[in-house]
């Protein structure tokens, strides 16, 4: 950890979500704070993916809070109330920038117009601010070169580094990681992970969904195992990976260990924006799919 940990920055409290009779999460709470590097884990199906996109209600929680600062959005399954909270979750989404497993980009746009669109378009940004932060930006994931090409053009590694830029852009409070290797050939999963390494290192407030265990014993700071739709052990990576507590975290371990270092995801349709659909938009509800490819240790 290279940056002193801040106060908490996002809170979750008692989140909740059915997905018709299915019970996907039993009331999971988490509070993050300023710099702080929050890692998930878990076998498919865990909640993991459910969990991170109720955080800025890509997914509406069923029951649960969820505050940033002065900000607190309750959960609203029916959609009862109205204009003002439609309000709250697009501030909310603002201040946690989203990076997908499948990117997302627009491919009719270049690189360089992926990135400033949503500065422009949702916060007003001006042109010559938005370019200036994204050449910062695209030069920090070591993309510059490619402002001016279009996603069709890039390889997988280089379209998940530039929606990193992307959600860098709208400059939020929070990043979010949902599997942003799982996408990815092996050889093109260093360059990534190398990218969030460095935002960590830096004191980037981070939330990541993966089995990128090198990822974790690198950067993160705290490491959360889930199983059923409930936190069954965290603490950091030291800890929960290489001593854990709990027998459910061991034989998850053990079990992925034993068959080569690779596990299944959660995958999630994801909307092509770093901010996600409008606030109004309909509930989509995650499938799982596997993948395979690793770098290091990977669970």
């Amino acid at each position: 950890m290279s940056v002193p940990l801040g106060d908490v920055v996002l809170e979750a409290t008692d989140i909740e979500k059915y997905f018709g009779d299915n019970h996907v999460l039993h009331g999971v709470s988490l509070a993050v704070r300023k710099h702080e590097t929050v890692m998930l884990i878990g076998r498919s199906g865990s909640g993991k993916t459910t969990f991170l996109r109720c955080l800025n209600f890509l997914e509406e929680p069923t029951r649960g809070t969820v505050a940033m600062g002065d900000l607190k959005v309750e959960a609203d399954p029916l959609q009862k109330s109205g204009r003002s909270r439609r309000s709250d979750v697009r501030q909310l989404r603002q201040q946690t920038g989203m990076v997908f497993q499948e990117f997302n980009l627009f491919p009719h746009m270049s690189v360089l117009d992926n990135c400033i669109d949503a500065p422009i378009h949702v916060k007003s940004v001006s042109k010559d601010e938005a370019v200036a932060r994204a050449e910062k930006y695209l030069d920090k994931v070591q993309m510059s070169d490619k402002r001016d090409e279009f996603p069709a053009r890039l390889s997988g590694g280089q379209k998940q580094r530039v929606a990193i830029a992307r959600a860098l852009c709208m400059e939020p409070e929070v990043l979010l990681f949902d599997e942003p290797t799982s996408a990815l050939d092996p050889e093109l999963i260093g360059e990534v992970i190398t990218v969030m390494e460095q935002l960590a290192h830096e004191g980037s407030t981070m939330i990541v969904v993966s089995h990128e265990m090198g990822f974790a014993h690198e950067a993160a700071d705290r490491v959360l195992y889930l199983e059923g739709g409930l936190v069954v052990e965290e603490g950091p990576p030291e800890q929960v990976l290489g001593d854990p507590r709990e027998e459910a975290t061991k034989q998850f371990l053990k079990r992925f260990l034993s068959e080569g270092a690779k596990a299944p995801t959660e995958t999630e349709p994801s909307p092509p924006s770093a901010l996600g659909p409008p606030a109004d938009a309909p509930e989509v509800p995650g499938t799982d799919a596997p993948h395979g490819g690793h770098r290091g240790v990977r669970y």
